[in-house]
């Protein structure tokens, strides 16, 4: 487990604590936060664990060096059921999770950002079992929501 202390030098480090990124650490503040690893094809894998009677994700915050195709295989050590939500471009991924299974998702998230996901069933999202995938890079020119400065009346 991470003390406050780790938690805010990793936060720092992969640039989430800036204006504007900041929430990310805040929201998700009770969980861990874990590192895609990236395969020699490319492809990214991570895996993330429900532990038993925490009702949180384990991590709850997942980083993604860049964009592309990720492996997450999921666990649930709880003894109830749960599921994930799972973003993915162009499609959403649902996983079932009955107590003391896995299951596997591929995901395409081909761009920079937070890309949330949850346990929609029953009252889990509300109780805390939500997390999120931020994707590090750059945003291209072309896709940014900057706008010039506007005249003051």
């Amino acid at each position: 487990m991470t003390t406050a202390q780790e938690r805010a030098d990793l936060l720092s480090k992969i640039g989430l604590d800036v204006q504007n990124k900041a929430a990310i650490g805040r929201v998700l503040g009770t969980g861990s936060i874990g590192q895609a690893t990236e395969r020699a094809d490319g492809r990214m894998e991570a895996q993330i664990r429900i532990p038993p009677d925490e009702l949180s994700f384990d991590p709850s915050i997942l980083v993604m060096p860049h964009g592309g195709d990720i492996e997450l295989e999921l666990i649930n050590d709880d003894l109830n059921t749960h599921c994930a939500l799972l973003p993915s471009n162009g499609d959403r991924k649902f996983i079932w999770l009955v107590n003391h299974s896995r299951g596997r998702a591929t995901l395409n998230l081909d761009g920079p950002g937070c890309y949330y996901y949850s346990s929609p069933t029953g009252n889990d999202e509300g109780r805390g079992l939500t997390g999120a995938i931020v994707v590090l890079g750059e945003v291209p020119p072309e896709a940014r929501l900057d706008r010039p400065a506007q005249p003051r009346p």
